[in-house]
């Protein structure tokens, strides 16, 4: 645009302008309408979310059992800490939906986006190693597999969150070194406005490693629901009224609680996630599209309100602190005594048999004695 003089005038930047240089299209502004719902639904699950796995984490940590943790407690142990680190990152996110403020935004799409998807797939991750944990016990039920034990169960754990961590670092160092600066605010939430090229292939190449680790965790808890099931098929077969079949039952009903969980908050997410990430160059200025990923991450966010679920039926010392303690000490003082007097009359059978055998001999002796 040429000013007086033939001097080159450059127009004023505006939100348009800006979000056209950066994304190479001019979308329209999104709707902010349901951003209210979003926020409240955000802000209940944050405080439900931050009760119930600060609870947990109190049973875990702060009281103590005297016996040695099992690899299914670290497991959960480690669950419960991501889900209460999930519920941290949202106040950041119910901030983004209500503020218009570029460094808000970069700070959001930076760490708090970062921060959350890093947990949602530990999450993922060690609801997988619990299911594997439980299917080696009911499956294979002979002898301690190397991964069921505790010094595993650590090790596992901190492999999973320094790998994590590795990638959500290099993921926020990326970002800071060559994002886009912004001087207005976009006309999408989306963090996309932010991504040079670089960073771009970097997302491309997290989120399709993001995908194979749910895909495989998918697998594998049909799979081990599906071994359950058909162990148990078997036993009642063989042996209708065996009280072991009341085991495998409950053990596949857990097994059920498991996957479904999983497959109500994290199912939907990547389903419309992925299509998003490898072709948002045409559905980028969708408004549909824009919903459906924002309904789909509402839906993932519940599992830090599922999960304790999944704490109440795979761990007994929770189940006990929830005021189901007596009902367990019971159960152990019935079978104890059980046991001791099955102990006692089988003493009490030992006793009478070496009295008669003792009876026997003197008899004899005497017999012999006479003859």
């Amino acid at each position: 645009m040429s000013g007086p003089g033939g001097v080159t005038v450059t127009p004023p930047l505006n939100e348009s302008s800006v979000t056209k240089q950066i994304n190479g299209t001019s979308c329209k502004e999104v709707d902010t309408s349901a951003h209210i719902f979003f926020m409240v639904f955000c802000s209940l699950v944050f405080v439900v979310g931050l009760f119930l796995n600060g609870f947990t984490l109190k049973v875990y940590f702060c009281r103590a059992q005297q016996q040695v943790s099992s690899s299914v407690t670290i497991y959960l142990k480690n669950l419960a800490a991501a889900d209460f680190l999930i519920s941290l990152c949202l106040p950041i996110r119910i901030i983004n939906y209500a503020s218009r403020s570029v460094p808000i935004h970069q700070v959001y799409c930076n760490f708090g986006a970062s921060a959350f998807y890093l947990n949602m797939y530990a999450s993922i991750l060690f609801m997988g190693y619990i299911a594997a944990n439980r299917y080696l016990k009911i499956v294979h039920p002979l002898g301690t597999h190397i991964l069921q034990t505790a010094r595993a169960a650590y090790i596992i754990s901190t492999v999973t969150w320094c790998a994590l961590l590795a990638m959500t670092t290099t993921y926020i160092v990326l970002s800071l070194v060559t994002q886009e600066k912004l001087e207005v605010f976009p006309n999408t939430l989306s963090c996309d406005v932010l991504h040079s090229k670089q960073l771009s292939l970097y997302y491309k190449l997290v989120h399709s490693c993001s995908a194979a680790i749910f895909l495989l965790v998918l697998l594998s808890l049909v799979f081990f629901y599906y071994s359950i099931s058909r162990r148990l098929s078997l036993a009642q077969q063989r042996q209708p009224m065996s009280p072991s079949n009341k085991k495998l039952a409950k053990s596949r009903r857990n097994m059920l609680v498991l996957v479904s969980v999983f497959c109500v908050c994290f199912v939907p997410y990547h389903l419309v996630r992925l299509p998003y990430v490898f072709l948002k160059e045409q559905i980028s200025c969708s408004q549909t599209f824009f919903f459906l990923k924002e309904l789909s991450i509402m839906v993932s966010v519940l599992n830090v309100c599922l999960d304790p679920l999944i704490y109440f039926i795979f761990c007994k010392a929770f189940r006990a602190q929830l005021g189901l303690k007596g009902v367990f000490s019971t159960t152990e003082v019935a079978t104890g005594q059980g046991a001791k007097t099955e102990r006692r009359s089988s003493d009490g059978r030992v006793s009478s048999t070496r009295i008669n055998r003792k009876l026997s001999l003197t008899t004899s002796t005497k017999q012999a004695s006479v003859l």
